[in-house]
């Protein structure tokens, strides 16, 4: 008897899943409200604070019924348009580009400075999305990120509005991300990290997340001094022009533009004759002037625009020269005693 055996070889075909999926990532940011600090005090003996933020959104297309996306993402921040240093402080500039130091952080206790380029010091922050993409719809994650500005205390400051611009080429966004099909996503190792080399892909945003940093000094001024102006004494009558003069004296905060008026006194005549009142005998006056130029051909007065002296602060004290003259007398005699008069200083800025 002859048997036949026969070997039945079975082959099993199936399919075996990767980890590693193909399908297109990408993000964007929305651009942050403007970082304002409002105002700041010159010689401010706090700092002040202040926050914005923006979202980034990554997006991928579907995978699989299990699968998961990781992206791991770099912000940069330059130095903006204020200044040319990222540390120990960014500027901000005014029209007239004074500076006001500034600094941004990636936390909420300021101690770590926001840089440009990712693994510098200081570097890029670096965030991390992870989110699953289903098969039908794909999938997406957000975060919120917060700028942390600060502006130190102990300025000296300019008056003005200040400002530093920073445009998309100042905020880049890059990132590397992980796609697989079944499983979770491990992020990539660094946001540059290429396709192939431990990541899925790697893209940058064009658009970035541009703002502005925006601050503004009030003008200021203080520590006012004024010196009384004294005519002397004069035997009779006044036969010739008697000048003398006096000062006012104050201190205002750089670029600070102010205008100084007098008022006409307490016993003017009409609109524009001032007067000194006799101390005892209110019936007598003698007449005089006060006058912005050496020359006495510019009355001082009190209309802004019109007779008022104006400046430009510095930073420092400044005097301006009063220049006074007490005419010649006529007609009848004034009586001998002494005269005053109260004059007020106004000043605007």
């Amino acid at each position: 008897m002859i048997r036949l055996l026969a070997l039945f070889v079975m082959v099993l075909l199936g399919v075996s899943c990767s980890g590693a999926a193909r399908a297109d990532t990408n993000c964007v940011a929305t651009a942050p409200v403007t970082l304002a600090f409002g105002t700041i005090t010159n010689g401010s003996s706090s700092v002040t604070n202040t926050t914005t933020t923006f979202t980034i959104t990554c997006n991928t297309a579907a995978l699989s019924l299990l699968a998961t996306a990781s992206v791991r993402l770099c912000l940069g921040i330059g130095n903006g348009s204020g200044g040319s240093t990222l540390q120990p402080t960014r500027s901000l500039t005014n029209t007239t580009a004074d500076t006001m130091a500034y600094q941004l952080y990636t936390n909420a206790t300021r101690s770590t400075i926001w840089g440009l380029v990712p693994g510098s010091n200081p570097g890029a922050q670096v965030v991390d999305i992870n989110y699953s993409v289903p098969l039908l719809t794909g999938g997406s994650g957000t975060v919120t990120i917060t700028i942390y500005g600060q502006v130190p205390a102990g300025q000296t400051l300019s008056a003005g509005n200040f400002s530093s611009s920073f445009t998309a080429a100042s905020t880049p966004i890059q990132f590397a991300y992980n796609e697989v099909l079944l499983g979770t996503a491990s992020p990539p190792p660094a946001c540059t990290t290429p396709a192939g080399g431990g990541a899925t892909g790697n893209k940058t945003v064009a658009s970035g997340f541009p703002f502005t940093v925006t601050a503004n000094v009030l003008p200021q001024c203080s520590t006012y001094v004024t010196t009384d102006m004294d005519f002397g004494s004069n035997a009779g009558a006044i036969t010739g022009n008697i000048d003398r003069t006096s000062t006012i004296g104050l201190t205002c905060i750089n670029r600070t533009a102010y205008t100084i008026g007098l008022n006409n006194g307490q016993h003017v005549l009409g609109t524009t004759t001032r007067r000194m009142q006799h101390t005892t005998n209110p019936a007598y006056f003698l007449a005089y002037e006060l006058y912005r130029d050496s020359g006495r051909s510019q009355r001082w007065g009190n209309t802004i625009g019109v007779d008022t002296a104006a400046g430009t602060g510095t930073g420092s004290a400044q005097t301006l020269t009063v220049y006074g003259r007490a005419p010649p007398t006529s007609g009848s005699l004034p009586a001998q005693g002494s005269y005053n008069d109260v004059i007020t200083v106004t000043i605007t800025y």
